[in-house]
């Protein structure tokens, strides 16, 4: 079993910034692909950003790219994701995801098997 805890969350206003972080216990996390996931009222859960075991690959939805960074610490088995130039748009739950069965990320929701429980992003205008 694995847990993941998200924190970071909070209010801000458009054009901010703000750092979510997503630790992980129960299982060896650097061996496995970790994404953010985000998902706004009335909206289904989408990507945002995923990085491999390593750290050395990343991708990213078209929304974020050039906003927001992806980067993990395996020493602390945690992932981060750095949002800059915050949009009302980017407001949502935002969700950590393990995916078991690769080093590798991919956008696909179904398949990372492991979640945390959210953290609330609010980007007022």
């Amino acid at each position: 079993q694995v847990q993941l805890v998200e924190s970071g969350g909070g209010l801000v206003q458009a054009g901010g910034s703000l750092r979510l972080s997503c630790t992980a216990s129960g299982r060896t996390f650097s061996n496995y692909a970790m994404g953010w996931f985000r998902q706004a009222p009335g909206k289904e859960r989408e990507f945002v950003a995923g990085i491999s075991w390593s750290g050395g690959g990343t991708r990213y939805a078209d929304s974020v790219k050039g906003r927001f960074t992806i980067s993990r610490n395996n020493a602390k088995s945690t992932v981060y994701l750095q949002m800059n130039s915050l949009k009302p748009e980017d407001t949502a739950v935002y969700y950590c995801a393990l995916d078991s069965t690769r080093s590798y990320s991919i956008a696909y929701a179904p398949e990372y098997d492991y979640w945390g429980q959210g953290t609330q992003v609010t980007v007022s205008s």
